[in-house]
């Protein structure tokens, strides 16, 4: 399994923060990954195997999750074309897609399929996407710009994306439930999957974590505890629910999963560390939204 996490690691690391963290050599796995231990069931030595590319790999997902994602959302009647449509209009504004990605790449490292967690990687996403239409709104950080395009509320107004943020996130319930029971998954898995989700966006997660964040723009004297808070439960739990899910749907045991849950733990803290300084460094064009908000 060492290996396989750090082809998991590298994922996640797949981003601009890829340049302050390097999680690669060429298009193959760093050195530390090729000199880790090799005990792995056959699916996750076929997926972290010393030729191993990492572009090609992640390519391939993030060609499937668009798909996946393209297909999750569609409007069936007129009254509900402009809530459809401003959700569809963030989810498919582009973005690197690591959770979805991070979620098929746990499940097929613990003997699963990209099939099996396909539902639950794109309600990560819906998940995710919600997260920042309502991080973007002007009682949050007020910003216009994401993904390099205008924001959600500049297009459809205050009201109509915070409706969209709220319809993603029950969405995500909806689809990751419907989805894992056509795939056969254990119906005991998918209600784990349900509960993790939901505890990743909740006080625990997500939104204690922005709610902290919002506390501590101003305040002098903040403390590394509480920014470790933060950064856990603002960015880390939403990575380490995409881990931990695929794992459950792979049918991993309590022990696989739990390791899942401190390695991307880990991950998401240094992502958003990475995060915080590019948003400093970076300019707004590199970034796909405004620098100098965090």
């Amino acid at each position: 399994m060492p290996r396989a996490l750090a082809v998991l690691a590298a994922l996640c690391l797949a981003s601009p923060a890829a340049a302050l963290v390097p999680a690669s050599t060429g298009s193959h796995v760093s050195v530390a990954a090729r000199g880790a231990a090799t005990a792995l069931p056959a699916s996750a030595a076929e997926i972290a195997g010393a030729n191993f590319d990492l572009n090609a790999y992640f390519a391939e997902k993030v060609t499937a999750v668009e798909k996946a994602l393209d297909a999750s959302l569609e409007s069936n009647c007129p009254e509900t074309k402009k809530i459809v449509e401003s959700m569809k209009y963030s989810l498919m504004a582009g973005g690197k897609r690591v959770r979805p990605v991070l979620c098929i790449a746990a499940c097929e490292m613990l003997g699963g399929t990209q099939e099996m967690a396909m539902p639950t990687a794109v309600a990560i996403e819906m998940i995710h996407t919600m997260s920042l239409i309502h991080d973007d709104l002007p009682a949050m950080d007020d910003d216009d710009l994401r993904r390099g395009r205008p924001t959600n509320h500049v297009v459809y107004g205050d009201d109509v994306a915070i409706l969209a943020g709220d319809a993603l996130l029950s969405t995500a319930f909806e689809h990751c439930a419907a989805g894992s029971t056509a795939e056969k998954i254990p119906a005991t898995a998918i209600v784990e999957c349900v509960r993790r989700l939901g505890e990743a966006v909740g006080a625990v997660g997500l939104a204690g974590g922005q709610v902290m964040d919002l506390e501590c723009e101003a305040k002098r004297g903040v403390t590394l505890d509480e920014l470790t808070w933060i950064h856990t439960h603002k960015t880390a739990k939403l990575l380490e629910v995409s881990a931990t899910t695929g794992a459950l749907i792979a049918g991993a045991s309590a022990e696989d999963v739990a390791r899942m849950e401190t390695f991307a733990n880990d991950i998401g803290v240094a992502f958003q560390v990475a995060d915080d300084i590019l948003d400093v460094t970076a300019t707004s064009e590199a970034l796909g939204k405004t620098a100098g908000k965090d």
